[in-house]
C-alpha cells in the first residue's frame, strides 16, 4: 500500500485540519512522540523504526520538511522551522493526514 497517490505541489489537508482524523489528534496531543515516530518511519521508506524514531522526537522536529521536500509542498502558512516549533502538534497531525491521503497507514509504518 502507498505509492499510488504521488501528487505533487499540494497539501491534501490544511495545517489546522487536525479534526479530520480525531483519533490521530487525540493521539498527538497525548502522546505527539508516536505520531512523529509512525510518520517518520514511512517517510524515511522503512529505514528507520517508529521506536527509534519516536525516541529522537524531542532532539529531531523537523521531519516535515523531508516530506515537504518529497512531494514539493508549499512552505506555508510559514517556514518549517516556525511551523513546528508553534504549531508542532498540528503539524504532525497534517504530515498524519498527508501520508494518510497518500495511500500510506502510518499506524503499521513502512510494510
Amino acid at each position: 500500500m502507498g505509492y499510488g497517490a504521488d501528487v505533487q505541489g499540494q497539501w491534501t489537508t490544511g495545517l489546522c485540519g487536525c479534526c479530520e482524523d480525531s483519533g490521530n489528534c487525540c493521539m498527538t496531543c497525548c502522546c505527539p512522540c508516536v505520531t512523529f515516530g509512525r510518520n517518520a518511519e514511512i517517510i524515511e521508506k522503512g529505514t528507520s523504526s517508529c521506536c527509534s524514531n519516536g525516541l529522537v522526537f524531542y532532539l529531531l522536529s523537523m521531519v516535515g520538511s523531508k516530506l515537504r521536500s518529497q512531494y514539493s509542498l508549499p512552505e506555508e502558512p510559514c517556514n518549517d522551522f516556525c511551523v513546528h516549533f508553534f504549531c508542532l502538534s498540528c503539524s504532525l497531525c497534517q504530515e498524519h493526514r498527508e501520508l494518510k491521503n497518500r495511500g500510506f497507514d502510518p499506524a503499521i509504518g513502512i510494510k
